[in-house]
């Protein structure tokens, strides 16, 4: 089986991939099994060399890896160096502080001597979305071969070169044959290749189709799983929002990677004493956005990921104005070749309307008119997805208290959700399960062992 590339900036055939023979992946996953009864005993010392090594390449490497991002899902060139900086962090962060964060854990139990070790658990899958094809990898791969474990990446069929190339950091680094692998397989055969065995975990960044049938299969086998899934954040304006810098992160929030990001602020609400402005602002600034070349450093808007993604986002829009939406900006594909869509805003939303009930992936936002704090905490809500939401107040207090009633994964005051290494990143409800980075992510996969010696003063 092969997959066709198609570059979205013209829509012009790229290169066909070909797909690992059956033979291939057992040759994969047998190499990483076996990788993993070495990697496991090594130091934290070691797997920090390791690391700290794949870091430094992906920094001299930047601008290729970046132009790699660029030419294959359509991201800015300079949000695409800012991937591969932000994924050399993450990298460096938990080589850094990986030994500290798994130490043992010393116990005051009423009898004996006790401790809990965390140990690795063995070979993990990971499946990894196209729109943030190095940073997402970073935040799965480096924490587990901290621990001791060993990966295996099924890729975003949509960038393969991306996926190649960071197999090939791993290698040229110096790692070990099978500590990082890199799958060409379907999102089919990954699910199927939960059952081995020798898989002992598996995360998915993705849709929630894909979530739940990866995790599924995960619970059929008795396996640890970890979903980051679909989003729908919402973006509250209050009335005392200091309103410049709200419209501005506003259209940040929600433009950010041509607006294909899960914490992307997608649902803009805005309290009646600030709405008109805030939407008449918001509205002239994504009017004057430059639609083009992502190669072009004074490029907005850069082009979506695939036609057929244009395609879906259209059919979302087209589907809300027939049901009753008003299109207040854009509406349609923009007059250019390959994926380009026009900075859209839609209102007058309500539940049985696609832009109300679904998540809209691409430069498209909703924009709701509520009474009050409370109408808007309300909407938040109301909304099957948890991942993020934003709220914009200077009263900062009052944001806590108002962010302690969002039923997200993370909530951000007077900045729109975003990610860095040393922050837990996750959701809830149907945008997933568990959490990756900071400290928090590098004890998903991990063994939490008891160690007790009874009846001894100080054993350890």
């Amino acid at each position: 089986m092969t997959t066709e590339t198609v570059y979205p900036k013209e829509n012009n055939f790229s290169q066909s991939v070909n797909s690992m023979r059956e033979v291939e992946l057992e040759t994969a996953l047998e190499k990483a099994h076996l990788a993993y009864g070495h990697w496991r005993k090594t130091s934290f010392e070691d797997r920090s060399k390791l690391l700290l090594a794949v870091a430094a390449l992906m920094r001299l490497k930047k601008r290729l890896l970046a132009s790699l991002i660029t030419t294959e899902m359509g991201k800015l060139i300079e949000q695409a160096e800012g991937e591969i900086d932000l994924s050399a962090d993450i990298i460096e962060y938990y080589a850094e502080h990986g030994a500290e964060f798994l130490a043992d854990k010393f116990l005051d139990p009423v009898y004996g001597a006790a401790l809990v070790r965390s140990s690795s658990i063995g070979v993990l899958l990971g499946v990894q979305p196209w729109n943030f094809p190095f940073y997402q990898v970073a935040r799965f791969a480096a924490p587990n071969l901290m621990v001791g474990n060993t990966v295996l990446i099924k890729h975003a069929s949509i960038v393969p070169q991306c996926a190649a190339a960071i197999e090939d950091l791993f290698t040229k680094a110096g790692a070990r044959e099978g500590l990082y692998t890199n799958l060409q397989i379907s999102g089919e055969r990954a699910t199927a290749l939960v059952s081995d065995t020798r898989i002992k975990g598996v995360s998915l960044t993705g849709s929630e189709e894909a979530g739940a049938s990866l995790a599924s299969a995960a619970g059929v086998h008795l396996k640890k799983s970890v979903l980051e899934l679909g989003g729908s954040d919402a973006f509250i304006i209050l009335e005392d929002a200091d309103m410049e810098k709200t419209v501005e992160w506003a259209v940040v929030g929600r433009m950010n990677n041509n607006g294909q990001c899960c914490v992307a602020s997608k649902r803009f609400i805005a309290v009646e004493a600030i709405a008109d402005e805030f939407l008449k602002r918001f509205t002239e600034k994504l009017s004057k956005l430059k639609v083009g070349d992502p190669m072009d450093r004074t490029t907005d808007l850069g082009p979506m990921s695939s036609e057929e993604a244009l395609l879906h986002l259209l059919d979302q829009v087209n589907r809300s104005v027939k049901a009753g939406a008003t299109l207040v900006l854009g509406g349609k594909r923009a007059n250019l070749p390959g994926a380009f869509m026009e900075p859209t805003i839609l209102t007058d939303l309500k539940p049985g309307i696609a832009a109300y009930d679904e998540e809209l992936f691409g430069p498209v936002a909703s924009f709701y008119r509520v009474k009050d704090e409370q109408a808007a905490i309300d909407l938040a809500n109301d909304s099957p997805f948890g991942l993020g939401c934003s709220i914009f107040t200077q009263n900062i207090e009052r944001g806590r208290r108002i962010a302690d009633q969002i039923d997200t994964g993370m909530v951000f005051i007077n900045h729109p959700v975003w990610t860095q290494a040393d922050l837990p990143f996750g959701g809830t409800k149907r945008s997933g399960y568990g959490r990756e980075l900071s400290e928090m992510g590098i004890h998903e996969f991990v063994n939490k062992k008891l160690i007790r010696v009874s009846e001894l003063t100080d054993p350890f």
